[in-house]
């Protein structure tokens, strides 16, 4: 993860192994975005260079100039931002996207100078958040990988009292961790991240927080009745895990619980998926490392609100024990479901979660997961879906998405979802119709919401995430091809805006 460090040095003057300098696109075509602070003569040359290479300024438009008269870096990034409409200011998403693309195309040098477009709070905070998201490379398991190194340090220049803009690259550089690590574990294959392995993982990093974390192992399941979890697990030879984490500083205002999804490996079970559809399911624990990176976070940051997070960890394979359809088992708190498809394994250990997080009343509980196909169907890979009993709850998350740059997108629950759940041998079946399947799913997990001491249902909002988890696709902005770390800032964001009231 990159050091993030804050300069008034001149951009000419700065050493660095390169010098970030953004381009936006106006009416007239692109140009150098306003108090660069470059001398005149390195203008005019790369003002040369934008013509004779036909720049556009589009976003994530990066192109490396090198040797330009009186500036100390051997190289100058023009980063495009994107068009800037007469004097109105940049968007920030534009401003992450852009310098999160030079930080990530200038991988394999140590040090980065970054010129932000603006030098007010928003644009600095932007400018900071996408240089720490773009520098980020994972070397996998190659056993060469003396090629992959992202930026190591990035300074960005033009900060007049860097003193005071400290807390804006410390945020960064703690979200910008964590996001990373999201991304590694999404990325790790399941033969080595196991749910034991997971669980060991949200353990070690912990160390040195104040965060505790509690570890189920699978007696410790059965002893509590969390047959949801249990169920998906059995035909697995690596027994599931429910962790608990929680970040409870004093003086805490409020409190808010993240449920997470973690199948580290989602075959279909019984109803087995097809080869092509089990190649991407190393990233069916997304949600849960979303969680678990979040929490970090959070606690990292000390913010001063009570947040636990849930992981719900199991291996969906069909071993001799497997679960089947037609199978009904006990949620955690009694409720048993009638199975019907053992590819819809999701929405069983976020059961059991809801029902844990819900006994401790939060004020409101927020579970993301990778959990329906149709989810990418009807939004496509970058926009997640909110689904919620409780609309103030569901603009919250949404505009937590959207202060950070990871869009959302809110979606109702059928009024005929509890009539679709009936069945003749459980208290529910666990699936209703498959047109509209990601409602429905929704409409399932409601169910095993508990409710607040005034006897209305806790605040509760489901986040589907199965298109913008992965990119499947080549890298853009400062979103790398694999894990995406998608959900992370969101849950973050959300737990300052319940802090901050």
């Amino acid at each position: 993860m990159a050091e993030l460090r804050l300069s008034d040095t001149a951009s000419a003057d700065v050493e660095a192994g390169a010098l970030v300098v953004p381009l936006v696109r106006t009416s007239d075509g692109p140009v150098l975005a306003s108090g660069h602070g470059l001398p005149r003569s390195a203008v005019s040359h790369l003002r040369s260079a934008i013509d004779t290479l036909h720049l556009t300024g589009d976003l994530g438009e990066v192109t490396l100039v090198p040797g330009v008269p009186r500036v100390m870096a051997p190289l100058v990034a023009l980063t495009g931002l994107g068009a800037r409409r007469g004097r109105s200011p940049l968007d920030p998403e534009q401003v992450r996207l852009g310098l999160g693309a030079a930080t990530r195309r200038l991988a394999g040098r140590d040090h980065v100078a970054i010129c932000p477009p603006s030098d007010d709070p928003s644009g600095l905070r932007a400018a900071l958040e996408g240089a720490a998201l773009g520098a980020y490379a994972t070397t996998g398991y190659r056993s060469r990988h003396d090629d992959i190194r992202a930026v190591q340090t990035v300074t960005v220049l033009r900060c007049a009292t860097p003193e005071a803009s400290g807390s804006h690259a410390r945020r960064a550089e703690v979200v910008g961790a964590a996001v990373a690590l999201c991304r590694d574990l999404v990325n790790d294959p399941p033969n080595i991240l196991t749910p034991e392995r997971f669980a060991e993982v949200v353990t070690t990093e912990t160390r040195g927080t104040r965060t505790t974390v509690s570890v189920l192992d699978d007696q410790a399941l059965r002893t509590g009745g969390f047959g949801g979890i249990l169920g998906v697990s059995a035909g697995s030879s690596h027994g599931a895990r429910l962790v608990t984490m929680s970040h409870r500083p004093r003086g805490a205002r409020g409190s808010i619980a993240f449920v997470g999804k973690g199948i580290t490996f989602d075959s279909g079970g019984l109803c087995l998926k097809t080869p092509a559809g089990m190649l991407a399911m190393k990233t069916d624990m997304a949600g849960a490392a979303a969680v678990a990176c979040a929490v970090l976070a959070i606690a990292h940051l000390r913010l001063p609100i009570e947040v636990t997070g849930y992981l719900a960890l199991a291996e969906n394979m069909p071993g001799a024990s497997a679960q089947r359809p037609g199978d009904v088992v006990a949620i955690r708190g009694g409720r048993t479901v009638e199975i019907v498809d053992t590819d819809a394994e999701g929405r069983m250990v976020l059961a059991d979660a809801l029902a844990l997080a819900s006994e401790s009343t939060p004020e409101a509980i927020v579970d993301i997961a990778t959990l329906t196909g149709a989810q990418i169907t009807a939004l496509g890979p970058r926009i997640g879906a909110v689904l919620a009993n409780d609309e103030q709850l569901q603009a919250e998350v949404v505009a937590a998405g959207h202060s950070c740059g990871e869009r959302l997108w809110p979606l109702p629950i059928p009024d005929d979802s509890a009539a679709t759940l009936r069945s003749t041998v459980a208290d529910l079946r666990h699936m209703g119709p498959t047109d509209g399947g990601m409602l429905y799913a929704a409409g399932f997990l409601r169910e095993f919401v508990g409710t607040a001491a005034t006897g209305s249902p806790i605040p509760w909002a489901h986040l589907d995430i199965a298109g913008p988890a992965l990119n499947r696709d080549d890298a853009y902005g400062y979103v790398p091809k694999g894990g995406t770390g998608y959900g992370v800032r969101t849950l973050v964001a959300l737990a300052e805006r319940f802090a901050a009231r």
